[in-house]
This record gives structure tokens, sequence and C-alpha cells, in this order.
């Protein structure tokens, strides 16, 4: 097994850079090496400068024909000269390197890679990359790593400090069976790590990520299927008895239910009323009513003498719930129910008197974030959890909130749109329910797929909505800019923004690399109607309920996976007015058929199922849903095959050998009890 090494043992690892590392997560050389890159650039051949095209990345070879010069302006200092080649000139600037003019002599010749733009009529290749002819040919035609980056941290640092690892760390053991490597036809653990990072070429890509992928499902499924022999073994403390409150509190709905969140809500009563515990799953689009199935389940244990814990993944979010639990409470006179909100921003004092009314029982209905677990919370007769947004948290977040005490019945809550084939094998410790309809007073989402040429409108019917009273979102896959990616970024694009609309439209920012205080100030401002257009990462995918936000726009669509796309777009739709949704496509390609598919359907579950028929193997760059259930590399549609076959493989493995104490399976054992153990810390338990 590898020997953990902090980042700034190794040589040249400085306390500033340790630092940049630190923001990303990443404080030891194994983390850097599981730190995969985003994506991969081909340095290609030089082209001559007569064929140049304009706003793309490309390679020039040429003598500098002009002295490098040197102008401030306000505070940015540019750097320019030219280099001539075959009789062709082109124009180069750098900004804020000054340094290079020693570099940069007059007759030298270079070979330069950088984005090419039009300025006053003329072609400018900006802050380029300078390479001698030599240099350039040692990574010509190969794949370069590019990696996510912070401020201060550039792709040239990780890429020297990953491959410094990969030449000085001693090789790995194999853990995987030979029997089912050769099964799945799986590359070496060895081969993967270096490939995934400098992969030799394509096929070698491809190879070095099915190989990563099938390992991070396989020890997912393991840790699955642990749980669920676990929870069926455990015995039920909490046997609870149908209520009127519940029969009552449904009668006196200003609404009616749908005839699916009422098939769903009998599954949960004669779950929560059996002599097994509960372990069940609610599967239901944005929208389509899964919280008051979660506060009648809440109420049930409540009147039932016990405790109820439903966890969200924000803090705004468990605040909103909070709200809404104790109306709906107190609209129907249901005064034995005693709420509370448990959240990490809580202060010292109140968690103690929190604490205290939570151990005593003074209050059975608890709502919070993640300090339901990873604070010292001692329950009283915690009956029922219930998880909301699944693969925010993840099985062992389930599994902590499951050993306070006796073990609870669980329920958990998703609105990511997982086709049932591959829900059964990701929530297999879990009976799978499916909320398949709307509410009716729901108005279908208009949306449109449309190319860059169409934002000056866009920007027109936002103002327009805007003027009417309503708000909008602007969805960016970037936080700043990066190297080699030519996209939407948050903070520019803020800028941006703001330069374009009238000043009394109030513009933010939302990102994860806020401290949580600012990010929920922020959201609470959006929700109170103080935001006009938030402009932000896919962190308002697990959002809040603004029924005034009627427009979203999402920048760089195509950089997406559809269901990610579609819970996203369920951030408005929310209110009674009529919403709408504008996928921006960021190249200039024709809108894709990918795209064209949320154009005319807002049903979840069958865009997922649509995504899974057009991803394939081929699609390895650039499209992720997010990161379900915490997955680095795996993607559940792109990677269906894989999932599949790890599922085939744990549960052969497992058959086998439950307890993984064949020899065969040590390496195996010892490696999953190090993901469970990494799991676990990444919780703070």
């Amino acid at each position: 097994m590898m020997k953990k090494i902090l980042l700034r043992d190794i040589k040249g690892v400085g306390e500033k850079t340790e630092q940049l590392f630190g923001r990303l997560n990443l404080q030891t050389t194994e983390d850097l090496l599981h730190y995969y890159p985003r994506n991969y650039e081909v340095y290609a051949p030089a082209v001559p400068i007569g064929q140049l095209k304009e706003n793309a990345v490309q390679t020039v070879a040429g003598f500098i024909a002009s002295k490098a010069a040197s102008a401030q302006v306000r505070n940015l200092n540019i750097l320019t000269t030219s280099i001539v080649s075959e009789g062709e000139k082109l124009s180069l600037t750098w900004f804020h390197a000054p340094y290079l003019r020693k570099t940069l002599k007059q007759g030298s010749y270079f070979v330069f890679r950088g984005r090419v733009v039009k300025k006053n009529g003329r072609m400018v290749m900006e802050h380029p990359e300078i390479f001698t002819p030599a240099a350039y040919e040692e990574i010509l035609n190969r794949m370069q790593p590019i990696y996510g980056l912070t401020a201060g941290l550039t792709n040239k640092t990780v890429t020297k400090y990953v491959r410094l690892l990969l030449e000085n760390q001693a090789l790995e053991g194999e853990y995987l069976p030979l029997d089912v490597r050769e099964r799945y036809r799986l590359a070496d653990y060895n081969f993967a790590i270096q490939n995934i990072h400098f992969p030799k070429d394509r096929d070698s890509l491809i190879a070095a990520r099915s190989r990563l992928v099938f390992d991070e499902f396989l020890f997912f499924i393991l840790s699955v299927w642990m749980l669920k022999e676990k929870t069926q073994s455990a015995v039920n403390y909490y046997p609870m008895k149908p209520v009127w409150e519940t029969e009552k509190l449904l009668e006196n709905l200003p609404y009616r239910l749908t005839k699916a969140q009422r098939n769903v809500w009998r599954e949960v009563e004669q779950d929560l009323c059996r002599d097994r515990l509960m372990s069940r799953l609610i599967q239901g689009d944005v929208g389509s009513g899964k919280t008051i199935l979660a506060f009648l389940a809440m109420i049930l244990t409540a009147q039932n003498g016990y405790q109820a814990a439903l966890m969200v993944p924000t803090e705004v979010l468990a605040v909103q719930h909070y709200k809404a639990l104790c109306g709906l409470l107190s609209e129907h006179g249901l005064g034995d129910c005693r709420p509370i909100l448990l959240t990490g921003s809580t202060t010292a004092k109140e968690k103690r008197e929190r604490y205290a009314q939570i151990a005593s029982g003074e209050v059975n209905l608890i709502v919070g974030t993640h300090a339901l677990i990873q604070e010292k919370v001692e329950y009283h007769k915690l009956a029922l959890v219930i998880t909301d947004e699944q693969h925010r948290f993840g099985v062992r977040q389930r599994e902590a909130l499951t050993t306070r005490g006796a073990v609870p019945h669980v329920l958990v809550m998703s609105a990511t749109p997982i086709p049932r084939t591959l829900a059964i094998i990701l929530y297999g410790d879990l009976d799978i329910s499916v909320i398949d309809e709307l509410p009716a007073s729901r108005l279908p989402i208009k949306n449109c797929v449309v190319n860059t040429s169409y934002r000056p409108k866009a920007y027109q019917f936002m103002e327009k909505q805007i003027l009417m009273g309503r708000q909008a979102y602007v969805i960016c896959p970037m936080v700043e800019e990066s190297e080699g990616l030519d996209v939407e970024n948050v903070l520019e694009y803020t800028q941006k923004l703001k330069s374009i609309f009238p000043p009394e439209i109030s513009i933010c920012s939302l990102h994860g690399k806020m401290k949580p205080k600012e990010k929920n100030q922020i959201m609470e401002d959006f929700s109170a109607g103080k935001i006009k257009i938030l402009v932000s990462t896919t962190v308002v995918e697990v959002g809040v309920n603004v029924p005034n936000a009627t427009v979203m726009m999402v920048e760089n669509a195509e950089r997406f996976g559809l269901a990610q796309l579609h819970q996203l777009r369920g951030r408005v739709g929310r209110g009674t007015e009529q919403s709408y949704c504008i996928f921006m496509q960021g190249n200039d390609k024709e809108v894709s058929k990918r795209l064209k598919i949320l154009g005319q359907s807002n049903d979840g579950f069958f865009i997922a199922s649509e995504d899974l028929k057009l991803r394939g193997p081929g699609d390895l760059f650039g499209i992720r849903q997010s990161g379900e259930m915490q997955f680095q590399l795996a993607d559940i549609y792109q990677d269906s095959g894989l999932l599949k076959s790890a599922s085939e493989a744990a549960r052969d493995i497992l058959d086998l050998d439950s307890c993984l104490e064949l020899p065969q399976y040590f390496k195996l054992k010892e490696k999953l009890a190090k993901y469970m153990k990494y799991q676990l810390e990444s919780l703070g338990l």
C-alpha cells in the first residue's frame, strides 16, 4: 500500500503552493494522483500564419521580427511583439509578463501556441505559450492533461507535480483478482493511473478510464450491499400504527395529491407500520411533490411517539423546509409535533440548547444539514431518517445517520431521473417508489435551444421579465477563467451582465468556492427578491424554491449532461407564472441532437433514458452529470455498461465470499476498507 506523504514533503512544493493545492482539497500525494484531468488537449502541428482561424487555439512557428515592447494600460501591463514566417506577419500579446522581454529576442525562432482573435481588422495571438522547436516536438500530437484549477495555480504546476509523483512513486500492488480483470478486460491499476494523467494515445486513455470507472462503481456497490445486509438484519425497535392526523391533513390540504403521490404515500405508510425496517427511495421529477410525503412520514412518526430527522444538502434549503413544516403544522393544529432546525451556522449556545432538546425528546422533528451527523447529536428515539437529494450525500452519510442509537427507518428522496435499471443497482439497499406525474397546477416550462447569436435577444427577454417583477438564473460551467477551456465563467460573466443591464437590476454571482455563510446570504437575498439575476455554477442544482424565478439561461449547455440540465431547469417553473429555459450552445456547431431532446420534453425520466441511448464510450470529454453518488470519473449514463459489469462482479465476489476472507480478495478487502474510511473522513466523522 502506498505510504501517505503530504504534498509539502515533495521537493519544490512551498507553503504557497501547498495552500493553493489545499483549496482544491488536495493534501497528500495520493490525493494528487487521484485528482484526474477534466479534459485533454492535443498539441497539433504548426499552421501557416495565413491559415489561422479566429477564436481558436492554434500553433504557429516563426522568427521574432521586432523587439518586444511593454506598455501600461490602466492596471494592465501589456507586452507585444510580432513574428514572421514565409513572408507573413502575426502580432503576439502577453498580459502581465514583462519578464518575457529577455526571452523574446529579435531574430530568435520559437513555436507559439495560443488563442487567435481579430483586433482592428488583423489577427492577434493572445498570451501564447512559448516553446523551442525541440520542446514542442516532444509533445507534438500527444494528449496533454487539463486539470481543474484555482486562482494562482496553473495547469503547468499541477502537471509538473503529478508527473514527478508518477516518476518517483513505487508501483501499487494490484488489488483486483486476475479472473475479474480478464473477464471484464480491465487494464492493470498502475497502467490506468499513468495513462489517465498522461495517455500514450486515445486507446490508452479509454482503457485507463474504464478501469478506474469500474473500480469506483465496484467499491460503491460493495458498500451499498454491505449496508443492506446490516439494515436487513437489524431489529425494528420502532413499530408504528397509522394515525388519523395524516388522513385529516390530506383531506384539508388546499390541493389534492396526484394519483402517483397517493400511491407512494401508501407504500411509505405501510413500510413504517410493518415488522421490518423501511429502506425506501422516492424518485420523483423536480416539482413532483416529494416534500409533502416526507412531512407526512415525519408527522406519522411523531404521532407514534418517536423522532424523525430530515437532512438536506444546503442551509438555505434546510431553513426553507423548516419554515414550510412549521407552517403546515400550525395550519393544521398539530401541536404534538415539535420541530427544530439544526445547521452548521447555528451558534454554539443555540446548539447546546437544541442538543439538549433533541436528547430529551422535547422536540421530535429535526430538520438540518450535515450538522445532523457531523455534530455530537444524541437522539432520544430517532425512528425515521429522511435524506433529500441522495446523490449529494452518499451511502456512508446515510449509514452515519443510521448509527445514532438503534437503526431507524430510512427514506431517501431524489429528483435525479435515473432509469429504473440503473437505480436498482445504485440504490441496491433500497426499495424504489416513483412519482411519475406532476401536479396539474404546474405550467410546463417553455424551452429553446439556440446558439450564441441569440444572446442579445435572450438578454432583452430577461430584462422584460425582470421589469414584470420576475427573476432569472444564468448558469456557467466554470467559476473563473481556466487554461485551455473556452467556456463562460461566473466571475467574468457577472461583470459583463452588469455592464449590459441597467444599474437598478441587481446582479450577483454564486459558486462553490464561496464560504457557506456567503452562499447562504446570496441565496436568501435571491429568495427575498433583492437579487434579480443570479449568475451561478451548478451549485443551484440542489437549491431552494424561488417561485418568482421564471427564466433560466444555461451557457455552454453542450458541456452538461442532459439529466443535469433537466435538474437545473427545475429551479424555474415553481410558481404560477409561465417559466422559460434557454439552452445556449457555446460552440459554433449546429444545435446538437442531445440538446434538442431537452427542447422537446420536460419529462426527466424520458430525458434520462434518451441520454442513455445517445451516450457511449466515445463521449469521454466535457459531459458529466455533476458527480452523482460522489463519483470522481464515473458517469452513470455514459458508463452504464461498466456499472452493470461492476454490479455483476460484486455479486459474484460476495456470492463466493461474503466477508472477503479468501486469499484472492485480501488486497481488495484492504482497498475497500480504505475507501470506506475515506468516505467517513470526508464527512468529518
